[in-house]
């Protein structure tokens, strides 16, 4: 159960970076790279209804018609969790994971789903398999009260491997610009509050089969398979966030997805200050214990790489927070803001001990 004492003390940690990320074949500089790029290319001409979004996690759109209102559109897929999900013929949760991956990241901009669309490629199509990813997508959308429109499937030979796919989807959703939030009202002192990971959710999957061979995926592992420990379901942190919500003022969010606490959690801070998350104060999911043992991970890959046991981080005051731990039992505070200097790095992970 993760620790839920809210008391602030500051700490040290980092460590030299590796890249055994990219030794498994996803090279995270390189993404990032492309994305740098992206901005270039579309910094030649913006739609005047474009409105900024804090830390791309979803597009900001002027709702026609309303101008107090946006539309919010991301896209999303589940990785190379897939190719696990694909060997074993377990189809029916990587739908589910999609669109509760892509719901996770237009919530950090507050926005509530309205509809999703799909994409489902492979080499020969198999309509079983299909029929099964897809409904996994609109059991998800079902919870959150989603339209499933429709999207696209497509056979393309020679493209994927006999057996393999691909899955991705897109979701819009809306929200009160006004209830947009603000990085600019985060301040030193605030708490962060997290809610926990149950696995790796849809990132760190080349890693993972690198490190763990098809030949254990069905042995036994903490209680059930490692193939169980693998495919554990990404979860919507949607009930979650609207519970902490009602009762505590949430300034910022943030989904932690590929590139960890490391990454994620600075695109939604102000440039002044930094985030100091403490280890001890949750617990690591097995599944990435045992791949930070296997691969000999340093600090900074396990966090720039995994999740590391947290999903999604809640940033507020810390009278706030403790409220926030009262809507919300699995809720927990990991860390705090303080303020940073230009040559200090925006977050920080004290190692436990």
């Amino acid at each position: 159960m993760a620790d839920k004492h809210d008391e602030i003390r500051p700490t040290a940690v980092t460590a030299p970076s590796t890249d055994a990320y990219a030794r498994a074949g996803v090279d995270i500089a390189a993404g990032n790279d492309a994305v740098a790029r992206y901005k270039t290319v579309l910094g030649a001409w913006r739609h005047p209804s474009q409105l900024d979004a804090i830390g791309g996690f979803g597009g900001l759109f002027t709702m026609p018609g309303d101008d107090s209102r946006a539309l919010v559109g991301s896209a999303d897929g589940v990785g190379t969790k897939i190719l696990i999900a694909a060997e074993l013929q377990r189809y029916d949760q990587v739908g589910a994971d999609l669109v509760n991956h892509c719901v996770n990241d237009i919530l950090v901009v507050n926005a509530t789903p309205l509809f999703f669309l799909d994409y489902f490629a492979t080499g020969k199509l198999d309509p079983e398999a299909a029929a099964r990813v897809v409904d996994g997508c609109a059991r998800a959308c079902r919870v959150h009260n989603c339209a499933l429109l429709g999207g696209e499937t497509a056979e393309m030979p020679g493209l994927y491997a006999p057996g393999h796919f691909d899955l991705a989807g897109t979701i819009i959703g809306h929200v009160t610009i006004a209830d947009v939030p603000q990085p600019a009202r985060v301040t030193a002192g605030d708490a962060i509050v997290a809610l926990p990971a149950v696995g790796l959710h849809t990132n760190g999957y080349s890693l993972a089969r690198a490190l763990i061979a098809r030949e254990e995926w069905e042995k036994p592992f903490d209680g059930t398979t490692y193939a169980d420990a693998l495919l554990a379901q990404h979860p919507s942190f949607f009930k979650a966030v609207r519970a902490i919500q009602a009762v505590a003022d949430v300034k910022v969010m943030s989904h932690i997805t590929g590139g960890g606490l490391l990454e994620n959690v600075p695109r939604t801070l102000p440039v002044g200050v930094k985030a100091i998350f403490e280890q001890s104060r949750w617990t690591v999911p097995p599944i990435m214990a045992e791949l930070v043992r296997r691969g000999s991970l340093t600090h900074e890959e396990c966090y720039r790489t995994l999740n590391m046991g947290i999903g999604y981080t809640l940033v507020m005051t810390t009278a706030d927070a403790r409220k926030a731990l009262a809507a919300w039992p699995d809720a927990f505070v990991a860390g705090w803001i303080e303020e940073r200097s230009d040559d200090e790095a925006q977050v920080t992970v004290h190692p436990a001990r």
